[in-house]
């Protein structure tokens, strides 16, 4: 569970109802099934109108995505596994590292490791797995951009529901405190339009967003410790160019881990 994602969601909740406790409009407003059929509905229908169903189809997938932990092997672990292999295979050769293809369960790094291993050119890795990477980018776009889309529907929506509201309000101008309360209902629909655009669907939009830019970098990673390993680059080398992809503490503790990095604070205490 995307913990984040829910205690977000908590929060944007609580933010509206609790503020409209405090400003002293009744929660009861809230039951309006004519907003609600105009925002939700309505949002979903230009959603359905505007991408083809192959990609409809995969919302409740993104769903999940979106509630989801992403479960991504720890760029850490990722470096000392490239600078174990270039050990190996400095030592044994590339094809020792066969054996290791059957552990592998990241198809996009087994793959990549069984071009390398197959003699395959740098270029030609390059660009297999490049284009690889670029493929499942343009899908995660596809995906996002439903939400995207859903968050600018959504506030538009509200502005229509509210117009409706207003219209069936002024249709009956004798009456003023009825009146009164029909004007309350007819902003409730901007009130769900502009919470479900910019405090769901747009937010839904840019988590996506954020786990797939995690997702596609961890794959460049892998396609430069795969080219290390393919032009034999010393372990220690290796550890260098990819830990350009950590945060500075990352490098820190992992620089503290490896052996030399062990040896120089034991020297250090020493002294």
């Amino acid at each position: 569970m995307d913990l984040s994602t829910v205690f977000g969601l908590i929060m944007g909740f609580a933010a509206v109802l609790v503020g409209m406790v405090l400003k002293g409009a009744p929660l009861v407003n809230l039951v309006n099934p004519a907003a609600f059929l105009i925002i939700i509905v309505g949002t979903i229908a230009a959603i359905v109108i505007a991408f083809p169903m192959n990609e409809i189809k995969r919302i409740p997938k993104l769903f999940g995505v979106i509630f989801k932990e992403q479960k991504l092997t720890s760029d850490a672990n990722i470096i000392r596994m490239f600078s174990s292999w270039a050990d190996v295979a400095r030592r044994e050769g590339l094809l020792s590292l066969e054996a290791q293809t059957d552990s592998i369960e990241d198809p996009f790094l087994k793959n990549g490791l069984g071009l390398a291993i197959d003699g395959q050119n740098a270029d030609y890795i390059r660009d297999v797995l490049g284009e690889e990477v670029d493929a499942m980018s343009d899908r995660h776009s596809a995906g996002s951009l439903i939400f995207t889309q859903a968050g600018t529907y959504a506030p538009t929506l509200g502005v229509l529901g509210a117009v409706i509201g207003l219209i069936s309000a002024l249709g009956n101008m004798n009456d003023t405190e009825a009146l009164g309360h029909a004007i309350s209902a007819a902003f409730i629909a901007t009130l769900l339009g502009i919470f479900t655009g910019y405090v769901l669907w747009h937010p839904f939009a840019n988590k996506l967003k954020r786990k797939s830019a995690e997702e596609v970098r961890q794959k460049n990673m892998m396609i430069e410790g795969i080219l290390s390993v393919l032009e034999g680059e010393a372990p220690r080398v290796i550890e260098q160019k990819l830990s350009s992809y950590l945060s500075m503490e990352e490098r820190r503790k992992l620089a503290n881990e490896s052996p030399k990095g062990k040896e120089a604070g034991e020297v250090a205490e020493e002294a």
